[in-house]
């Protein structure tokens, strides 16, 4: 039985031999070829050399393809990769909400307000100053030290990581504030530092309300909390030389929030104001039902209205 098997397991290898003896004996034609019949061996392998440099070509545009892809590849991988460190680094140095015991944060303007109602004061009434170098409005029951967060030097002053000129008003207004009541002066240079510092600045949106009641408290004032509908109590504060400084919401002298001062009455009634902003407004009078009506909506810190006085017992 096995040894009937033995010529079928021959007969498997009879294609595989004729195949190689095939070639061999065409590789040496091919190769006699070459010398005896040049033109003959050409003609035979031109089809083969083609095919075999159409592959290389083939292969070259393939890698070179590949390489593109893989480099794109990497190129798209590393702006990602960017990105999300970016939005890490964001993520770590990005401000903290306010926190109930800082209260509410100033908002900042974006866009252009509606101009003061009535025109500048007469001189006799309210003006700016000069006085040993530092500027002061007239009227009221007393002259009121003046400085303009817009205007140089104080407008590049750094408040924060943002400057005076842009998010400062809170500090400004406390400088003025403290600068009239006490005797050494204090700029807004470094009102701005020590605000900051104090941890009253907010990054990109101006000040926490606390700014008022705790920058009174160091430098020595008497802060009272009053509500708008006192009208009776503010004109009595107004009328007897104290300052109050108010919280500004939507209106004509803001579009968000704003620090101002109100340093006075006119003859008529009217309140003087200073505005950290703007030096027009500042020598405008002013109606105090609009300027009650256009106080801040929001309650934090003892605002949107503070009284301050030098306290008698210091």
């Amino acid at each position: 039985m096995k040894n009937s098997e033995k010529p079928g397991k021959w007969k498997r290898y009879l294609l595989p031999v004729l195949l190689l003896a095939v070639i061999c004996i065409g590789g040496v034609e091919l190769w006699v070829c070459s010398f005896q019949a040049p033109d003959i061996y050409n003609a035979i392998t031109a089809p083969v050399r083609a095919a075999v440099q159409r592959a290389g070509e083939f292969g070259e545009l393939a890698w070179s393809s590949l390489s593109q892809r893989v480099n794109t590849a990497v190129e798209e991988g590393v702006a990602q990769v960017q990105v999300g460190l970016q939005r890490l680094n964001e993520y770590l140095t990005r401000e903290p909400e306010p926190s109930e015991d800082q209260g509410e944060v100033q908002l900042v303007d974006g866009e252009a307000i509606a101009p003061p109602p009535r025109s500048q004061a007469d001189y006799l009434i309210t003006a700016l100053v000069t006085r040993d170098d530092r500027q002061y409005l007239t009227g009221g029951n007393q002259e009121l030290a003046y400085y303009n967060q817009t205007s140089e030097p104080w407008a590049d002053v750094p408040y924060g990581s943002d400057t005076v000129g842009r998010y400062g008003c809170g500090p400004v207004a406390m400088a003025m504030v403290v600068s009239t009541f006490n005797d050494t002066p204090m700029d807004p240079a470094q009102m701005a530092q020590f605000c900051a510092d104090g941890g009253y600045w907010a990054k990109k949106r101006g000040s926490y309300w606390s700014i008022v009641p705790g920058t009174a408290e160091h430098f020595g004032l008497t802060c009272t909390s009053l509500a708008p509908e006192e009208t009776d109590a503010i004109i009595h504060y107004l009328a007897t030389g104290q300052l109050l400084v108010a919280m500004m919401g939507p209106g004509h002298f803001t579009n968000g929030g704003h620090f101002i001062v109100l340093r006075g009455l006119t003859l008529d009634g009217s309140v003087l104001v200073a505005d950290p902003a703007s030096l027009e407004r500042s020598l405008t009078t002013w109606d105090l039902d609009l300027i009650l009506e256009e106080l801040s909506s929001n309650r934090s810190s003892g605002g949107p209205l503070w009284a301050l006085s030098p306290n008698l017992l210091s």
